[in-house]
């Protein structure tokens, strides 16, 4: 009777960790929202594309399934704290305390061994602490321009969101992730080239470039 009743317990815990990490899909990115982005993605969705990023890297030297592993643990927390980006006055002290306590508290949910795993993951992406760890930073990085760029695609507006690549500056290191990026800005490139022969004479594009409100990488190297 006892096991069955631990049992049972373990699973409602688990049902209320899944309910609280879907939570995820309705926060939405917070550098987007100050940039009044239409529709913009979810925070599950910022870890779903850098999860495939991890998956399809071709170093045949990197660790998949930990970089897997990092980017869906790495912003779990701001299913409770929420998306906090450097606009909204919140120290980088502060802002570790609050995610240090809400994944305890989703870890305290689970498992013995799952919950240290876990755990122990987030951790190593905070400290930054192992190169997979480093390589899944450049990883939330990347997708973060890459969404800008397709956001500018989507408004029809080539470089409003300028001060996200700027943000990205000498960040980049790994091979693959450099010949992206060098992909993505040619193609960005040829965009606002194009968007600029295409208008009257006498206007120029506009570009929202307040760095101080932009939506930096959640968490900082």
């Amino acid at each position: 009777m006892a096991a069955s009743t631990t049992s049972t317990n373990g699973m409602n815990n688990m049902l209320q960790f899944m309910k609280l990490i879907g939570q995820l899909k309705r926060v939405p990115r917070t550098g987007w929202v100050y940039r009044k982005v239409k529709d913009p993605e979810s925070v599950s969705d910022h870890m779903y594309r850098m999860a495939m990023m991890s998956l399809t890297i071709t170093d045949p030297t990197v660790d998949k399934d930990r970089c897997i592993k990092l980017a869906l643990v790495h912003d779990m927390a701001e299913c409770i704290v929420g998306d906090i980006a450097p606009g909204d006055n919140v120290s980088k002290e502060e802002k570790h305390r609050r995610e240090e306590a809400t994944m305890r508290h989703l870890t305290g949910l689970l498992q013995d061994g799952l919950n240290k795993e876990i755990y122990g993951l987030w951790e190593e992406y905070e400290t930054q602490s192992s190169p997979e760890a480093r390589l899944v930073k450049q990883f939330d990085l990347l997708e973060m321009v890459l969404q800008a760029h397709e956001y500018e695609e989507l408004e029809g507006t080539p470089g409003r969101l300028q001060e996200f690549f700027d943000s990205t500056a000498s960040r980049f290191h790994h091979p693959d992730v450099l010949q992206l990026v060098s992909c993505l800005n040619e193609e960005r490139r040829n965009h606002i080239t194009s968007a600029e022969g295409a208008k009257p004479s006498g206007t120029s594009q506009t570009t929202n470039a307040n760095p101080a409100d932009s939506h930096r990488p959640t968490h900082t190297s």
